[in-house]
């Protein structure tokens, strides 16, 4: 048995310039031909350019006004349409090749981990897979929205500015799917007491109580583990104007750092602009006006400026003394630790006994409020 082999174009000519060539020798006008089908010009129009298919009445009408047979134009309009499917397939398929270099800087392995892309091994379904993830039809659009700017622009050193927006995605797909009442900075400044307590207890008992309290002040809080390249310990921004995103990486997993890093967020919330994207660099060693006001409101919040002035004054660095400071204030000693690590009064391995560590699956999920 033969096979003939038939060979297609990429060039898509619409029937209607063979239409045009066909009644050019003629001597036929475009009007003229509208007359003698008995249809208005402005429609037949359409059909010269390609904007209007030739329908097999169309073409009984040619076959009868030209002479050419209506198979002929009925086969030449459905090649036009498949050369143009083709060619958009290709087009496709080109700008997917063009984006499949992006897909190792987003992070898929880490995101498929987590069941928010499926695991694909083409180069091409990865890249639909983080379109979807994104909500985008092109990858190269991501540094110019608003939500991930921040990520770009603030993007440096080690750091990856893919690797950050893939990261602030998480939070945000948890954020619009989780219901939280209105922000109210009177109704967060009455619960920061009561999660001072908090901090004394296991992440399995505290867990649910932080995400209430947090949800009734209008904040969606998500505990999302740490992404290659990103060295992110927290971030803050806004989904309207009544719902607040808090992010927080679990990133070595200690507890007072997670409590610090908590109140450092929300103390953006209660000092700085609605406007701004923050985005909390563990590296950050220029601080800005805004990172050094929530520092100094974690810090006195945990440990009023008095107390530990007192506490420093006396010089009694022991577990029992440290013990004994938390009871008062009503933290875990960890806290206390780590601040006194952090100011230089302990060595950074010296007390941590005292200090503790969530379980490696505390994130799991990605957790939200």
């Amino acid at each position: 048995m033969r096979i003939k082999e038939h060979v297609n174009s990429n060039l898509a000519i619409p029937p209607g310039e063979y239409l045009a060539a066909i009644i050019a020798e003629f001597g036929m006008t475009k009007k003229e031909l509208a007359g003698r089908m008995n249809r208005p010009a402005p429609k037949l129009s359409a059909i010269f350019t390609g904007a209007k298919a030739i329908t097999p009445e169309t073409a009984l009408q040619l076959e009868k006004v030209v002479g050419v047979p209506a198979h002929i134009w009925t086969g030449l309009e459905v090649e036009y349409r498949l050369t143009l499917v083709r060619n958009r397939e290709v087009q496709e398929l080109q700008r997917l090749h063009e984006q499949s270099q992006l897909v190792s800087k987003y992070c898929y392995p880490d995101l498929a981990r987590a069941g928010f892309v499926s695991r694909k091994t083409k180069a091409s379904d990865k890249v639909l897979e983080l379109q979807h993830f994104f909500g985008v039809t092109d990858l190269r659009n991501i540094p110019e929205l608003n939500r991930y700017q921040a990520a770009f622009r603030q993007g440096s050193g080690k750091r990856s500015p893919e690797a950050t927006a893939a990261w602030l995605r998480i939070g945000e797909l948890q954020a619009q799917k989780t219901q939280v009442t209105a922000f109210n900075k009177q109704k967060l400044h009455k619960t920061l007491t009561d999660i001072r307590g908090l901090t004394r207890l296991n992440p399995e008992k505290f867990i649910s109580k932080l995400r209430q309290s947090l949800s009734n002040s209008g904040i969606v809080l998500v505990l999302c583990p740490h992404l290659p390249r990103t060295y992110l310990q927290g971030a803050i921004f806004w989904l309207g104007q009544s719902k607040a995103v808090l992010m927080l990486s679990m990133r070595g997993r200690w507890a007072d750092i997670f409590w610090f890093s908590l109140f450092h967020e929300l103390g953006h919330l209660l000092l700085h602009s609605k406007k701004m994207i923050i985005l909390e660099d563990e590296n950050n060693i220029e601080k800005s006006q805004p990172e050094i006001e929530a520092d100094n409101f974690a810090a006195n919040y945990w440990i009023p400026v008095s107390e530990y002035k007192k506490f420093l004054k006396a010089g009694l660095f022991y577990a029992e003394a440290i013990n004994a400071f938390a009871d008062k204030l009503n933290i875990h000693p960890g806290i206390v630790v780590g601040r006194l690590q952090h100011d230089g009064y302990l060595e950074a391995a010296w007390q941590n006994k005292l200090r503790s560590k969530f379980p490696a699956d505390f994130a799991d999920g990605f957790q939200t409020t």
